[in-house]
């Protein structure tokens, strides 16, 4: 059994900002596996399937993202899981946009939705699918930045995004960890 997670926040106004990419590449796997939100636990939205190895929940926190880990923590105790059964999904700003990154462990990098699972895991080694979003102009606060949206221009490379992450969460929750960055950590060499 895994638990793949997606951070981010509810509602419409946080929709289509940076800071939920991790509900979209989420929301792609779920929709890829012919999954639905349709179960509400752990203050989440979860989705049941199978993977093409594992029983899978699908979570998508609802307690803001800097309290992530009120969620994901009583949901990897009630399944009896251990941090490695875990897969989280992440926006990122020391990645270029659009870049996917797996990686295990790590710090936070100042990421309030990383600290809430730090805080309620009491661990940070756990796989992760970082997706790129880049740093904010010198004049932007970075909170801001993660909470403003993206460009319509970005959507096309945005959507090719999500697709590429939710191929990389889906190798790493079928095949590991080590698979998944072997084979999306790769620099992409423009066409």
């Amino acid at each position: 059994m895994k638990l793949l997670v997606g951070l981010g926040n509810p509602g419409l106004e946080y929709a289509r900002t940076r800071h939920n990419v991790g509900y979209r590449v989420v929301e792609e796997v779920a929709r890829e596996l012919g999954a639905s939100f349709t179960l509400r636990r752990f203050g989440a939205e979860v989705a049941e399937t199978r993977s093409s190895t594992h029983r899978l929940w699908i979570v998508k926190p609802l307690t803001y993202m800097n309290h992530s880990g009120e969620s994901v923590g009583p949901a990897l105790r009630f399944w009896k899981l251990e941090p490695k059964d875990l897969v989280v999904v992440h926006d990122d700003l020391e990645l270029d946009p659009f870049r996917v990154q797996v990686k295990m462990g790590g710090g936070h990098g100042g990421h309030n939705g990383l600290k809430s699972l730090l805080a309620h895991l009491g661990t940070s080694e756990y796989p992760r699918v970082r997706v790129g979003v880049g740093r904010p102009p010198p004049a932007v606060d970075p909170a801001d930045y993660v909470l403003g949206r993206f460009a319509n221009s970005e959507e096309k490379e945005l959507e090719d995004c999500v697709l590429q992450a939710a191929a990389a969460a889906r190798k790493a929750v079928d095949e590991g960890v080590v698979k998944a960055m072997n084979e999306f950590n790769r620099r992409r060499t423009p066409a």
